[in-house]
């Protein structure tokens, strides 16, 4: 598997992902779900999954989350970071999500709609002191244990489309939509015309279509 990044930057992003969310939950006040989805909205997630300098080496996990606060309710974060002596269960999950993300390739948005972000917290009693492969094996079974909605019929159906009226638009064949959306055909193995096609129809990127775009 290819990563989104070398693995020299794996530790640095751990440590950032570990202390927003610590500090964003212990220091903020934030529900830690809420702040999720914020790291989601506000395209720092995706920064994130891909790789980006900026934001997995070049700010602190404080800085992360004060840009995500300030990127999303227009108004500065200016809540000091405390600095307690252990590490806190939302600073263990931060740091133990994006491990698996590294390793896995999932991007976040997948995998919070398969396990929530005090889902992992809750883990913290259990796998804080185990191998953290232990732990990502029971992320990786629960990644498998329900199949996700394509990302196909998540944006066609975002943009109110039926798969005939995609196919009518795209010029793609209906029948190829359905094998797509049902995962008999894999997307990601799709000529680029057809790709082009449907993400122009849809008003999207490529990438936005590819189950795994950084694999």
């Amino acid at each position: 598997m290819t990563h989104a990044y070398d693995e020299v930057y794996l530790s640095s992003a751990k440590t950032n992902l570990a202390v927003m969310f610590d500090y964003a939950v212990n220091d903020c006040g934030y529900d830690i779900d809420w702040f999720a989805e914020l790291f989601i909205k506000s395209g720092k997630a995706k920064q994130f999954e891909r790789g980006n300098p900026a934001v997995i080496t070049g700010m602190s996990g404080v800085e992360l989350a004060k840009s995500i606060i300030e990127q999303i309710y227009k108004e500065n974060a200016d809540v000091p970071a405390s600095q307690p002596m252990e590490k806190s269960a939302e600073y263990w999950a931060g740091w133990a999500l994006a491990d698996f993300q590294w390793y896995s390739a999932y991007p976040f948005r997948d995998i919070f709609e398969k396990v929530k972000m005090n889902e992992i917290v809750d883990m913290y009693p259990i796998f804080h002191e185990m191998d953290i492969h232990r732990f990502y094996d029971v992320m990786a079974e629960r990644m498998d244990s329900i199949q996700l909605e394509t990302k196909l019929k998540r944006i066609r159906e975002a943009r109110g489309l039926s798969q005939s009226a995609l196919s009518k638009e795209s010029g793609v064949q209906l029948r190829s939509i359905q094998m797509y959306e049902q995962r008999n055909n894999d997307i990601d193995k799709a000529q680029a015309n057809t790709l082009y096609k449907l993400s122009l129809a849809l008003g999207c990127s490529i990438e936005d279509l590819l189950e795994r775009p950084n694999t």
